[in-house]
């Protein structure tokens, strides 16, 4: 074979794997610079693009979103009242104020749910948590993010246990007990109670005041699956407390609770600023 054939047929042998490889790539040019694309595969994966802030989803939970949660207007400077000078703690179902405000109460603290916290994180309203330590000693630390959050913690007994009829000392024991565990795991020890299922006598309200309570507390709503029940009227009144707990319906609850008072034409307060310090 001539060798100028044999040139040109080793040239189109060796040629054949390399047309195959880059089929449809141009040849680069080795003068010109790099391209962005030419940086490592690890590099362009290290660098993901920023989403579109147009994109990003209003804060939302399940079962709720933003715009569930009414706006309300700012809640006037509180104006503490005067408890009566007795030898017994006042028990309380209503502020006596005619200022337009209205105080959430949540109690127990059996169900610890993330959504729960969530939500009132989303809502920052004042609310105040009447918890039982029995109930809370499996995530003890739930509560105290609710706290950062700006729930202020309140004592319930330990057991929650009817303490109407019991002993001066048995009922003295549940409220303090409960006051003084409190006060070890959330570095404040509770200045309100609240007895279980509402009910009390005489010496329950005694042994509340040994225990450095200052007043304790009813209700004048309840709210329950999603549902306000109402003792007087129909709507929520200025100085009401109303009653929800940590259930499983507890965002139906308390959208419920912050609706109730926005129809009202009421703002939640903390009661805590009402009680004289």
């Amino acid at each position: 074979m001539p060798r100028r054939a044999l040139t040109a047929a080793v040239a189109a042998l060796l040629g054949l794997p390399l047309a195959a490889c880059s089929a449809g790539t141009p040849a680069a040019d080795p003068a010109a610079p790099p391209s962005a694309s030419a940086s490592s595969p690890t590099e362009h994966l290290a660098t993901p693009s920023a989403p579109a802030a147009s994109l990003t989803p209003p804060p939302q939970g399940k079962g709720w979103t933003l715009s569930d949660i009414p706006v309300f207007p700012p809640k006037p400077p509180p104006q503490p009242i005067t408890l009566p000078a007795t030898g017994a703690v006042p028990y309380l179902s209503r502020i006596p104020t005619q200022q337009p405000v209205a105080f959430i109460t949540i109690d127990d603290g059996n169900l610890k749910l993330p959504e729960a916290a969530k939500l009132m994180a989303a809502a920052r309203v004042p609310v105040t948590l009447f918890l039982t330590t029995d109930a809370i000693k499996d995530d003890e630390p739930y509560f105290a993010r609710l706290q950062q959050q700006g729930a202020v913690i309140e004592a319930h007994t330990i057991t929650h246990t009817e303490l109407r009829g019991k002993s001066y000392a048995f009922q003295r024991r549940e409220i303090c007990g409960s006051a003084d565990r409190l006060g070890q795991l959330y570095q404040r020890r509770p200045v309100l109670f609240r007895p279980p299922f509402g009910t009390k006598d005489a010496t329950t309200l005694r042994a509340a005041r040994d225990c450095g309570i200052k007043a304790a507390f009813m209700w004048k709503e309840t709210v329950h699956k999603g549902k306000v029940r109402y003792q007087e009227g129909k709507k929520v009144l200025p100085g009401d407390i109303i009653l929800m707990h940590f259930r499983p319906a507890f965002v139906k609850d308390f959208l419920a609770a912050l609706r109730a008072i926005h129809k009202a034409g009421l703002t939640p307060a903390l009661l805590e600023d009402y009680i004289p310090a």
